[in-house]
Parts: structure tokens; sequence; C-alpha cells
């Protein structure tokens, strides 16, 4: 607002940008959903590395493809992921938790129990001692106590000096290891004293640091299990309880979403695939889907007659055959048949970083990473037969090695026609309806009239000036690639009364050049003599 004027002289006034900058949102975080040996159950988790999916969901595990898939992925270029760890709650043996004998010290003993559930918290030991008060010296030392957790299998140690047991204490046990352990939490009630009265030496006390005279060692009473193998049902999980698929509800964006099969040597089946599909849909994301490892020809009968990989062929999805071979570790480094849709996602990831959404996740550029062959050799007619159907192929070229060489949505089939062909042209439209979703946000309530409009139409302009800078569109100018309306045009007298503003944004996409034609004529030169 304009200052006061109560005195001659200068007024100085700080004036804010007159353009509201619009954020493009990130195109490439991949969530995966499958079964891990420990971590958060239904809790959508954000990892940057594989060592960090290591760390907090036990990496890989031979009946499990969620590990290979989520390696493959940042091996390929991936750089953010969301893990959802789903276990079999339906049959007679459930995954559980590991709970370790009770430490004992007068009133209610401390019970701890492993921080997730499955047979690895069967590895964990305990030990408690006395407590110095060095870190709480306001706090009578006979009121904490420290507390060791080893992990046997690991052959690490967590350490958690100076705990209380007092729910008002800064050390409080139970928060401590809330915010701090990644093995264990404390079951049920928090002990009434400090554990460690009247605890005698045990003879396996110098498996861990025994500068501590006083203490305990102490194993499970109650193993942890990992439960059944989960099936498809336990992948889509549940809207209501935000199990499964539904548990990405929690995150506020995701671009890319990956089913790994429920086992090893399965398919995902076609009507999860359904629900993903639609689910996506409904949150702006790319479903990666992988297609039944068979042959060529049962791939394009399928696809022909049906039932396919997806029931609906829908532009928010892809498809990718055939399968990729890689090297198990675990199974001593054999070549082993894995679905290739975390690999491709980290190629998405990859192309994105160098390139731009805009840029298709194919090509020479496309090279799978780690990935020594595919499982079955595709030629260039197959190729176009897949091609035409809307299947993207892996191939294994020469000198260059296994590739990506498609990028077609699944309703980029030949005689469909549609608009949304190309892989690239859905990702940059999904990118720029969540940028601006976002970036429009602060229009609601505002003064709806031209100097709302012109703001809206330089906030959005900028932002899609700088994506032509960048080679997002066709055209050699602005006015070739992209066009903001916002005026009386778009926003009539009927609409401002019932508190509607329309904006109109156009653009130009770039298509991928799918064919490439040569044309090689051959002349003679004739020399007058």
């Amino acid at each position: 607002m304009p200052p006061t004027t109560t005195y001659p002289g200068a007024y100085i006034q700080e004036i804010p940008c007159s353009v509201r900058a619009i954020t493009g949102v990130a195109t490439s975080i991949s969530a995966f959903i499958g079964r891990a040996l420990r971590g958060p159950i239904n809790t959508p988790t954000k990892i940057q590395s594989f060592s960090e999916f290591e760390v907090i969901f036990g990496g890989l595990w031979v009946i499990s493809a969620l590990g290979y898939s989520v390696q493959q992925f940042f091996l390929n270029g991936g750089t953010d992921a969301l893990i959802v760890r789903v276990v079999n709650d339906t049959d007679p043996v459930v995954a559980c938790r590991t709970r370790l004998a009770p430490l004992m010290g007068g009133g209610t003993p401390l019970i701890l129990e492993a921080a997730s559930e499955g047979s690895w918290g069967n590895h964990l030991r305990a030990r408690v001692d006395r407590g110095s008060g060095i870190l709480a010296p306001a706090q009578p030392a006979q009121n904490l106590f420290n507390l060791s957790i080893k992990n046997t299998e690991l052959h690490q140690m967590e350490t958690f000096q100076n705990v209380s047991p007092a729910p008002g204490h800064p050390r409080f046990v139970v928060r401590v290891l809330e915010a701090e352990s990644q093995w264990v939490r404390v079951h049920g009630e928090p002990p009434s004293q400090a554990p460690y009265a009247n605890i005698e030496p045990t003879p396996d006390w110098d498996t861990f640091d025994n500068r501590q005279p006083q203490g305990v060692y102490v194993q499970a009473i109650l193993p942890g299990n990992d439960g059944q193998p989960i099936n498809d049902a336990h992948i889509v999980g549940s809207e209501e309880a935000k199990t499964g698929i539904y548990a990405l509800e929690s995150v506020d964006l995701f671009n890319l979403l990956v089913l790994p099969p429920p086992e090893r040597d399965k398919d995902v089946a076609q009507a999860t695939y359904e629900l993903a599909r639609i689910y996506c849909e409904r949150r702006r994301a790319m479903l990666i889907a992988d297609s039944p490892d068979t042959t060529v020809a049962a791939a394009v009968s399928r696809e022909t007659t049906g039932p396919g990989t997806l029931a609906t062929r829908d532009k928010n999805a892809a498809v990718y055959f055939p399968r990729i071979l890689a090297r198990d570790p675990l199974q001593h480094d054999q070549l082993t048949s894995f679905c290739p849709s975390g690999a491709v996602a980290g190629v998405f990831a990859r192309m994105d970083a160098h390139r731009g959404v805009w840029k298709a996740p194919a090509g020479r550029d496309a090279v799978l990473m780690g990935v020594p062959d595919v499982s079955i050799p595709v030629n260039d007619s197959e190729n176009g037969s897949l091609n035409s159907l809307g299947i993207n192929c892996l191939r294994n070229f020469p000198a260059v090695g296994p590739t990506v060489w498609g990028s077609r949505t699944y309703a980029g089939a030949d005689p469909l026609a549609a608009e949304a062909k190309y892989i690239p042209v859905r990702r940059l439209t999904l990118f720029l309806e969540e940028s601006l979703d976002r970036g429009t946000q602060w229009v609601a309530l505002e003064p709806n009239g031209e100097p709302l409009w012109a703001q809206i139409r330089l906030d959005v302009g900028s932002f899609l000036h700088s994506l032509f800078r960048q080679g997002a569109f066709q055209g050699t100018s602005p006015r070739d690639a992209y066009l903001v309306q916002c005026d009386r045009e778009t926003t009539t007298q009927n609409d401002i009364s019932q508190g509607i503003v329309n904006i109109v944004v156009g653009f130009a996409p770039l298509k991928p050049a799918e064919f490439v034609i040569l044309r090689i004529q051959q002349r003679t030169n004739n020399i007058a003599g």
C-alpha cells in the first residue's frame, strides 16, 4: 500500500515482483509396491539409493521381485523412489514382529519388539547397563540406563545412552527409540523403573562390549514371521484402509507406478493392472506394465484377440516386452529373468534428467544398464507387429546392448489413431497439468476481472516460455509453440457471476521421429566431350 506522507522529503517503497513464478513439478518419482524382508507396512517411504533400500527394507530377497526391481531402477538412473511394503494378512500364518525377553528391573518390565514384521527381527539382541547421568545431569543417574541393540546378522549395533523410564523426561525411552532406532520399539507399557536393578551378568556377555560390568543379554521369546507369499489382492489393497496401491494417497506426488509380480515366477493379473491404471489416471501418473513373458507370436495374438495386458487401452499406461536377463547375486550370479518395468522406470528418470520429459525414453541413448540380454530376441518384423499394437520392445543390438526400442502409450495402437500416441507427449501433458494446477492455486478467491486475467497470462506465459527455450515445444517462435488465453472470450459474465475463471492453454508437442526414411538415388554424370 502507498506510504503515508507526513513530512517533506523522499519516501521509499518496495514493490513486489509482478510475476508469480510457476515451478515445474518432478517428473520421475517412481512408486514400487511389493514384498520386502522388513520395513514399514503400507507406508510409502521415500528413498534415493539402493543402499537406503537395503537399510530400511532389507535389500534383495530371493523370493520377492521388489528388491530386484528397485535395484534395476537405481542402476539405470533413477533418483527418487517410493516403496510400499505389503504383507499377506489374510492367511493363517500372518507376518508378525519379533518380541524380546522382558528386561526386568522391578515394577513394569521393559519389553522390546522389532520395528517391523518379519523374521529379520529374530537376529536382534538387547543389553542394558547403568546410565551415567552425564547427558542429563539434572536427572538422578539411578533413574537412567543405557540400552544397546545388536543385529547379529548384520554385525551392527545401536546404542542409546542415558534413556529414562519417565514419560516426562527428555530422554524418555519410548520417544528415543521411535525417533532414533531402526530396529526396535517398546511393546506395551513403558517400564516403571530403570531395568538394570538386581541383574547378574550372563555367560554371553562378551558378545557385546563388556566394559560395563552390570547388564543383561536377552534373545527373542516370540519369533518374528515373514508370513505367506502375497498375491494380487495385497498389491491392490483397500482404498478405504489405504493399503496396497491406495497407500499412495498419503503421498503428495508420484509420476510412475511399477508393480513387480507378487511372486518372481508369476505375472501381475490383468485386473490388478486395470485398477492400477484407473488410479494412475486419477493421480496424473504413468503405469509401467510388464507384458507376460511368452513368445512374440503369443504376445501379438493376445493383443489382437484378447485378453491383453490391460483390459483398457489407456494413454496413462505403457507396456514393455519381453523380460530382461540379469545376474542374481543371491543365486551365484546366474542369469535370471526379471520383469523390465523397474529398469525402464530408471531409463525414464535418466532421460528426464539429461534431456527433459519431452524426450522419448527410448533409442540408442536408452541402454539398459546391468542387463546383459533380453529373454526373447525380437527382430524387425516382430518389432513392427508389436509396435503397431502399442507394445514397446526391448532389443539387444550389437555393440550397443539391450535397449528400449519403443515409446508408445498403450493407447498408441495404430488402428486407434489416439492423440496421446507417444509417451513423451503424454508425460509432457501430465507435467503441464500438474505444474499449472499447483502454480495457479493462488487465483482462488481473487477478484475475477481483467487485472487477474492479465496476471494469469503473465505467469503461465512465463512458465511456458521457459520450457520453449529448453526445446520442449515445436515451432521457431513462442507464437507457434504455445498460447495462453484468459480474457472476456474465455470467461463470460455468466462465468464471473458463478465465480469461474477459465484459462485456455495450448502447446505444440514434439513427437519422436519414430520412422526414419532415407531416400537414396544413384545418378550418372554425363560428361560432354
